[in-house]
């Protein structure tokens, strides 16, 4: 059962979150953030990771602390339920379309952290959300899940569908990539035999 439970706790936020890899995509997100609650619903519906996100932050002062400590404890969720990542693809990548934008993902699950992010916002807010905090987010769930993540953004005039773009293809390829390989699946997709950093 690839599934996990995180619960964060600072003087910041209070996040808790659950994780089932081998979901349907259902979701039940509450971060008190609305454009990153949308987010969230886009990455577990595309994924077909069934997540559970709920998050009280400060954000009286911004919805940064929110936004990265959601990055981390998803991160450390999906981290946590893959386990050893016996069986897994590993490797994943695409192309995504989101209307007039345009964003390229390849993905390593490989226990290295590493995020490659070339994706610009031509505004700095979508409705009350920083864009900067799209970034933030995902490095946050990159460190702490292990994986190796490039973005790239080709072209894209809207943020919304830019920063969803992004979303969605980290999504398709997390799909891919965590999926149980049936020709090796009690095998770790590695010659060094781990997939621990």
């Amino acid at each position: 059962m690839r599934k996990a439970k995180i619960d964060r706790k600072t003087s910041e936020t209070q996040v808790t979150v659950t994780v089932d890899l081998d979901g349907t995509g259902s979701f039940d997100i509450a971060t008190g953030v609305g454009f990153l609650d949308h987010m969230l619903e886009q990455l577990s519906r595309h994924s077909l990771i069934d997540v559970k996100v709920e998050a009280k932050g400060d954000s009286h002062i911004d919805f940064h602390h929110t936004t990265e400590d959601c990055g981390i404890a998803l991160g450390q969720a999906v981290a946590q339920a893959l386990g050893g990542r016996k069986g897994i693809r590993r490797y994943a990548s695409l192309d995504l379309a989101m209307d007039e934008a345009l964003t390229r993902a390849a993905i390593d699950v490989s226990g290295r952290p590493f995020l490659v992010w070339k994706t610009v916002f031509p505004t700095s807010k979508i409705g009350d959300f920083d864009t900067e905090l799209v970034r933030e987010w995902f490095q946050a769930f990159v460190i702490n899940a292990g994986v190796t993540l490039h973005i790239e953004t080709l072209y894209g005039a809207n943020s919304h569908h830019i920063a969803e773009s992004c979303f969605k293809a980290l999504a398709r390829c997390l799909r891919q990539a965590i999926e149980i390989d049936p020709r090796q699946k009690d095998r770790i997709p590695s010659t060094k035999g781990t997939l621990k950093g």
